[in-house]
């Protein structure tokens, strides 16, 4: 049984850093049991550290802080929470849906671009960067076009090869 941990200690047991528990004490997820000495050190217990337990679980299924501090309140009351928590997983299980809708449609670009790539290689011109580079401004800001024209690293291998080409 966890009794007395302090911060190092309970982050340790939930496998996490301390500075994960700090972050969780300021969104009011998690508090110490009590506060010791003139220094005012937090002290946990097993009950905050069951609680952190849950709170990364949560994140781990996908839950969003704030849904987590709902599923806590639900949890921290009286009244058994199941439609409130279901309501919870549907809207979440719906914001999912909505972002994998979206990767598909990233998917299906990068996919024609890479072939679009492959199909004008030998001409010496990039036919995606002759796309984006006639492209309006405004037109394809956002979304799935948007992907080809930033990012770390189509950067790197454009600076790549132009070092191999010379």
């Amino acid at each position: 049984m966890a009794v007395g941990l302090t911060i190092g200690k309970l982050a340790a047991a939930a496998g996490v850093p301390v500075t994960t528990v700090r972050y969780y004490e300021r969104e009011g997820l998690l508090r110490p049991a009590t506060r010791l000495g003139s220094g005012g050190y937090r002290v946990y217990g097993e009950r905050e550290l069951e609680r952190l337990r849950f709170v990364r679980a949560a994140q781990g299924a996908g839950f969003s802080l704030r849904d987590i501090a709902a599923l806590l309140s639900l949890r921290d009351g009286l009244a058994s929470p199941c439609k409130e928590v279901q309501t919870l997983i549907e809207e979440r299980l719906s914001s999912v849906r909505e972002r994998l809708e979206e990767l598909r449609r990233v998917e299906r670009v990068l996919r024609s671009s890479l072939a679009a790539c492959r199909r004008f290689e030998r001409t010496g011109r990039c036919k995606v960067i002759d796309t984006l580079s006639t492209r309006k401004a405004g037109r394809g800001s956002s979304g799935a076009r948007s992907v080809l024209g930033t990012g770390g690293s189509l950067e790197a291998r454009s600076r790549k090869a132009n070092r191999a080409r010379r």
